[in-house]
């Protein structure tokens, strides 16, 4: 029991410094286009569409973060998905954001907890967005990772193909993409 939970707290460990050091790399991640409105964006629930693939979300489906602003510069992120279908066990993991660039609002620096003990860090950079705040592109600054979200889980074909060609655009591997199932 207690080597089991060693091994759970190192391969926690190993992964949160992962994601730690993908924030403290070099930028090569485009800029972000337009500035979010802070009230608009950073509210609610958002359904993550499309992903590149990463450890972190093997085996996650219907996938969604939920912002709430707490003040100009704080927001309260929380990740979810669920295990394998999306009526599978619910994942959650969240923690408090600053926003890296006031007045743009684009940039966004999450600090996670894994097992609530063992700090993880991410930044979000929001490359583009609907004037409706229906969808978003987001990236972290290394150019490693990709998301489209939406506020609705089924998106039409036709502009769900629009997104990925607008990803394609800044410059990532659409190739990539996976399509985690939806409810």
């Amino acid at each position: 029991m207690i080597t089991k939970a060693i091994t759970m707290a190192a391969a926690a460990a190993t992964l949160a410094f992962g994601i730690t050091q993908a924030t403290a790399g070099e930028t090569k991640a485009p800029a972000p286009g337009k500035s979010v409105d802070l009230a608009r964006f950073y509210s609610g629930v958002w359904i993550e569409i499309g992903r590149h693939p990463m450890k972190l979300t093997d085996g996650c489906v219907a996938g969604a973060t939920e912002y709430k602003a707490v003040s100009a510069t704080k927001i309260k992120v929380n990740d979810t998905c669920h295990a394998g279908t999306p009526s599978g066990k619910l994942k959650s993991i969240g923690g408090p954001g600053t926003i890296l660039d006031p007045g743009t609002n684009a940039k966004l620096h999450v600090s996670y907890q894994f097992l609530g003990f063992i700090p993880a860090a991410r930044d979000y950079w929001v490359l583009d967005h609907d004037d409706d705040y229906t969808w978003f592109i987001s990236s972290d600054p290394s150019f490693e990772n990709l998301w489209i979200y939406t506020r609705d889980p089924h998106v039409d074909p036709t502009i769900l193909k629009g997104l990925v060609a607008r990803a394609k655009a800044l410059g990532y591997d659409t190739a990539k993409l996976e399509f985690p199932a939806q409810p």
